[in-house]
C-alpha cells in the first residue's frame, strides 16, 4: 500500500522482552568484520545475545562473516 506506513508497538507485544543467545562457530576476519573495529577469532565458540526483533538480521550478519550458528537458546528473565 503506497503511502501507508506500518507502525508497531514493540513495547506492548509479547515478543518485545524476548532475548536469545546464539552459539556461533567459524567466524573469520574479513571486510565486514573489519568494520566492527575489533578482531574476530577463527576458532572456538562465540556467544551472541540477540533481541527477538533482530534475530533475522543477526543471522544474516553471522552468515556474511562466515560463521555457523550451532544453537539458539532463549534467555529467561529472572524476576
Amino acid at each position: 500500500m503506497f503511502g501507508q506506513t506500518a507502525t508497531s508497538s514493540t513495547a506492548s507485544s509479547p515478543s518485545s522482552g524476548r532475548v536469545f543467545r546464539y552459539e556461533v562457530v567459524g567466524l573469520r576476519q574479513n571486510e565486514e568484520a573489519d568494520k566492527q573495529g575489533f578482531p574476530i577469532r577463527r576458532s572456538g565458540s562465540t556467544f551472541v545475545t540477540v533481541p527477538y526483533g533482530r534475530m533475522n538480521e543477526e543471522m544474516q550478519r553471522i552468515s556474511r562473516l562466515g560463521g555457523k550458528i550451532v544453537s539458539i537458546t532463549p534467555l529467561v528473565a529472572e524476576g
